[in-house]
């Protein structure tokens, strides 16, 4: 639509542009109002719809991530209401464990040169507690800019006193029922951490051949990606037994070394007891025969050290060995390995593959590919280690939640996740949710030792109770002989964040049936297992329900060439990038900014600048709140991975502009024509209907059969569906093609006409930004508001919007309206500047009856949607043939367009077959210029590939059209 040219028809009430920056200038504030239906919805006894928003963790800014996660939320929370549900969506915060404390430690260190250990515990969680009330205010108004209508009345912290009830509540509950207990065994350990980690902050990274790798506590890289070779001696002979590993520091660590019992290489050792010389503890250990030992690798012996090691752990309690721990949790070699002990554990293993060599054992060392296991929060490289932990039991849990899965009680969109899902949970082991952290919740188990060297761990809610229940457990106990000390360590994060769609509901004290079950839990696929299967196991294990009855799982953003969005790329984007934009110097001070507070290293930062002059050389434009959740759900949020592309959000911005403009046009006609408010309600224009006229009913038709679109869309959480919808019908049906078709009656002598078109541009309008409004609620509130100063309400839209859908009708005028399109591509596709300078007149001759009666009854409208001077329709087949056209074209089998210029004066001094002379004439003038430019040596030398392409493209166009202008005067 030209609003340019059509100034008489706009309002001058409303903006003359779309500025997301003034449309969304009360977000701050954080309330989007609710449309007058969805504000009714919230009155009536409607079915619920309540929603958990995953906790984002106080560690920092919103990132994409959250954003596309609130877009899809809110955007299913506001379709409910409109809908007519009762939705609830609970907002919160996690405490984030590990991850909170460790931006707090680096901050302490780059800014006051201190550690956690040099403040002590009181003092260094103040510290955590300023931050945590520093960062969630940010987070709470971003999530308030981003249009996100929670029910802030519900918020909810992860440690704040309520969930603490909870928390221990569900720690006390699951230990008396034995399915928590404490064990030592293997777990996952952060050197620079001191702690504990879960699987979810292990990354596994591919090492092919020797790597250097910077370990934290290191000032040297550390070389990984090498396969060492050692030497057994069997004791009582002169052969031996080699081995290999990755990891030569565990060599200390040796318990025995196995083989299969059917490798031909050791049968002469299988029926006889074989002891092999361990070098550094001077001590023997076993040769072990096990059959779930890989015969094909290797030698096919392999160094059994069931302190480091899973595989090894296992085996060694089929065959009753001891443990040789050899690592500490700093990382160095404990006590009682002579002159290794003290030393950092890479250190040590340079000293030991020095001292092996000294001694004749050392075999050789070879490039070899392994997997590294980083901690992603310090980046240190995870040991495993031996350590006495909390577990849950999760067996029969697991069990259970398979079952609901079978059963279809519970499901997983997209379905394809199920396999995950079961392969998990089929072979899940039991959860570690102790963390050696001083910010948590602190674990409510106390040890009592009475009797000189007796103890026992009780859980309980508080000391008063661990002691009341060591009394009735221990009543003989000698009174003066009992001390109590509570467990130091803290709960996995996702302990806590396991039990929210109840504890947030009122569990344990006043669980709200009317919140509880959520009708839908909706988070990342990353999450599966580590919080998604964990809140189903608590759910069903404390309150006897499912927790949610679907999952809807979405893919994790990405940058636009697939990469996965990091810091030291220099291509992360932030949402508030994207709604107010930034420079690219602002970019690189904020990268800077992470360098100062110790996030990035110099390396990391250097990085970081290099990848943001790549993606980003002027910034990132500001595109608004709206244009980011509306592109972000304009992918398929199901896919695995989503790939992100500022330039996409910054197009919707346009696209919402042209909606603006439509907006403006159709409040002026309104007041203009608009006499009566008689045709506003939509059972009022379903009275006039044979009044209206046909390309009306086909904008309504198309209305009806976008809010059915979007319906489906909703329904499958095929969001991309329905955004695809509403901009097909914005752009290609209301604002190209209807908005167009009205401006022929918009004047006086059409008064009546002019009405019936205004009731339906406010009623399409209307309608079509009640189902834009899940996704943009800024811009639909904005022109909706308007819209309802010239119309008395807003449309039942679901049920009015049906009645208008005609297949029949649509049909007919869609061929009409591709005639169209063939016509303005013909006109900008050929080059004769007489079709280009004078507008045309336009010659159709149409076989069908149909067809022929359509465009005799709508030549204004084609008239006005191809910008010709006429429209000539031809009966006589023979009488089109004779015509003279610059240009001839068959759009369909049973139509053909031909057109000629409307050039009386031209026509009159040279007449058309002069006309079609002097065209051919300036082609080869073009053509020869052309031909002269490329055939220079120069230009073939120094011109770009794309350059040249450009060229011959053009010049293969040019010999296309003198082609057919030598047709047409032949």
């Amino acid at each position: 639509m030209d609003c340019q040219n059509n100034m008489q028809f706009i309002d001058q009430d409303i903006a003359t542009a779309y500025k997301p920056s003034h449309v969304e200038r009360d977000c701050e504030s954080g309330t989007v109002p609710l449309l007058p239906s969805e504000a009714r919805q919230q009155l009536c006894n409607a079915s619920p719809f309540n929603v958990l928003l995953p906790p984002p963790n106080v560690t920092g800014d919103l990132h994409l991530g959250h954003a596309l996660t609130c877009a899809i939320q809110d955007a299913l929370v506001r379709r409910a209401r409109l809908a007519g549900r009762r939705a609830t969506w609970i907002p919160g915060m996690d405490h984030a464990g590990i991850a909170t404390q460790v931006v707090v430690e680096k901050r302490l260190f780059k800014e006051r040169n201190l550690t956690r250990h040099d403040l002590g515990r009181e003092q260094f969680l103040q510290e955590v507690v300023r931050w945590k009330v520093e960062k969630e205010e940010s987070i709470r108004l971003a999530l308030k800019k981003l249009g996100c209508s929670m029910d802030w009345s519900r918020e909810y912290f992860t440690m704040d006193p309520h969930q603490s009830v909870a928390v221990k509540e569900a720690f006390v509950q699951l230990f008396d029922k034995g399915l928590i207990y404490r064990d030592r065994s293997l777990i996952n350990w952060s050197c620079t951490l001191e702690s504990a980690i879960s699987d979810v902050e292990v990354e596994n990274v591919e090492i092919e051949g020797p790597t250097e790798v910077a370990v934290p506590g290191y000032s040297r890289n550390v070389t990984f990606g090498r396969m060492v070779d050692i030497a057994y001696k069997v004791q009582g002979s002169t052969e031996e037994i080699v081995v290999s590993t990755t990891r030569p520091e565990t060599f200390l660590g040796d318990v025995a070394v196995a083989v299969h019992p059917e490798d031909g290489r050791y049968s002469h050792l299988r029926n006889k007891v074989t002891f092999l010389w361990h070098p550094v503890r001077k001590e023997e250990i076993p040769l072990i025969f096990d059959s779930a030992v890989d015969r094909s690798f290797g030698t096919g012996a392999v160094k059994i050290t069931p302190a480091h090691d899973r595989f090894d752990f296992e085996l060694a309690r089929r065959h009753h060995l001891a443990t040789v721990e050899v690592i500490d949790e700093r990382g160095a070699v404990q006590e009682h390995f002579g002159p290794f002990t003290g030393l950092p554990r890479y250190e040590a293993r340079e000293a030991l593959l020095e001292y092996l060599a000294r001694l004749s054992l050392l075999r050789g060392i070879k490039p070899h590919t392994m997997l590294l296991p980083l901690c992603s929060r310090s980046k240190d490289v995870v040991e495993l280690l031996l350590r006495p932990q909390w577990f849950v039991r999760c067996r029969e849990m697991a069990q259970r939640a398979m079952t609901a899965v079978r059963e279809d009680k519970l499901q997983i969109v997209p379905k394809t996740f199920e396999r995950e899902w079961f392969r998990w949970l089929e072979n899940c082991h039991d959860w570690c949710i102790s963390r050696q952290l001083w910010w948590g919740h602190r674990i409510p188990a106390y040890r009592v030792q009475y009797d000189g060297t007796k103890e026992r761990w009780i859980a309980a809610r508080s000391e008063n109770e661990a002691c009341d229940k060591f009394t009735a457990m221990e009543p003989n106990a000698a009174k003066g002989t009992i001390s109590i000390e509570q467990d130091q360590d803290v709960l996995d994060t996702w302990f806590s964040s396991g039990l929210l769609p109840f504890s947030s509901t009122g569990w344990p004290e006043n669980i709200s049936h009317d919140h509880y079950p959520l009708q839908l839990m909706e988070t990342g696929h990353d999450i599966l297992f580590f919080w998604v299967a964990r809140m189903v196991m608590l759910g069903q294990e404390l309150t006897g329900r499912l927790p949610f009855e679907k999952v809807l799982l979405h893919g994790i953003i990405c940058d636009e060439f697939g990469r996965k969005m990091s810091k030291s790329l220099g291509n992360v984007i932030k949402p508030d990038h994207v709604i107010h934009g930034i420079s690219l110097d602002r970019l690189q001070a904020e990268a800077e900014d992470l360098h100062r507070q110790g996030v990035l290293s110099k390396t990391e930062l250097e990085k970081s600048i290099a990848g943001q002059h790549k993606m980003f050389p002027n910034g990132i434009a500001e595109c608004g709140i709206d244009a980011l959740r509306f592109t972000l759900c304009s992918s398929n949020v199901k896919n695995h991975f989503l790939h992100f592309n500022v330039q996409e959000a910054h197009t919707n911005k346009l696209f919402f502009n042209k909606v603006w403009q439509a907006t403006r046009y159709t409040l002026a006609c309104a007041k203009r024509f608009d006499g009566s408010k008689a045709t506003d309600q939509t059972e009022d224009l379903r009275q006039v209907v044979d009044r209206l006229p046909l390309m009306d009913r086909w904008i309504l038709s198309r209305l009806g059969n976008t809010v059915q679109h979007c319906q489906e869309a909703f329904e499958s959480y095929n969001f991309h569906l329905a955004t695809a919808a509403l901009k097909t019908f914005f752009y290609n049906n209301f604002c190209d093609v209807y908005l167009e078709t009205t401006k022929i009656n918009m004047k006086p002598e059409s008064a009546s006409v002019a009405a019936l078109h205004c009731a339906v541009l406010k009623y399409c309008l209307t309608s079509g930004l009640c189902q834009m409004e899940p996704f943009t609620p800024y811009l639909a509130q904005e022109l909706i508001t308007h819209l309802l100063s010239v119309s008395s309400s807003v449309p039942d839209l679901d049920q009015a919007t049906a009645f208008w859908i005609n297949p029949t009708l649509e049909e007919s005028v869609d061929g009409m309206l591709q005639i169209c399109q063939h016509i303005r591509q013909t006109k900008n596709e050929y080059n004769p500047p007489i079709v280009r300078k004078h507008n045309p007149i336009v010659h159709i001759y149409a076989k069908a009856s149909k067809l022929v009666e359509l465009l005799h009854e709508q030549r204004d409208t084609i008239q006005q949607l191809t910008h010709c001077n006429g429209v000539v329709l031809h009966s006589d087949e023979r009488l089109f043939s004779e015509a003279q056209f610059v240009v001839k074209v068959a759009p369909t089998h049973d139509c053909v367009i031909g057109i000629v210029a409307e050039s009386n004066a031209l026509e009159s001094k040279c007449g058309s077959s002069d006309v079609n002379n002097k065209m051919l004439a300036k082609l080869d003038a073009e053509i020869e210029k052309l031909l002269k430019t490329i055939g220079n040596e120069g230009y073939r030398r120094s011109a770009s590939e794309s350059v040249q392409k450009r060229h011959q493209e053009k010049l293969n166009r040019l010999q296309q059209q003198k082609e057919e202008m030598l047709k047409i005067t032949s």
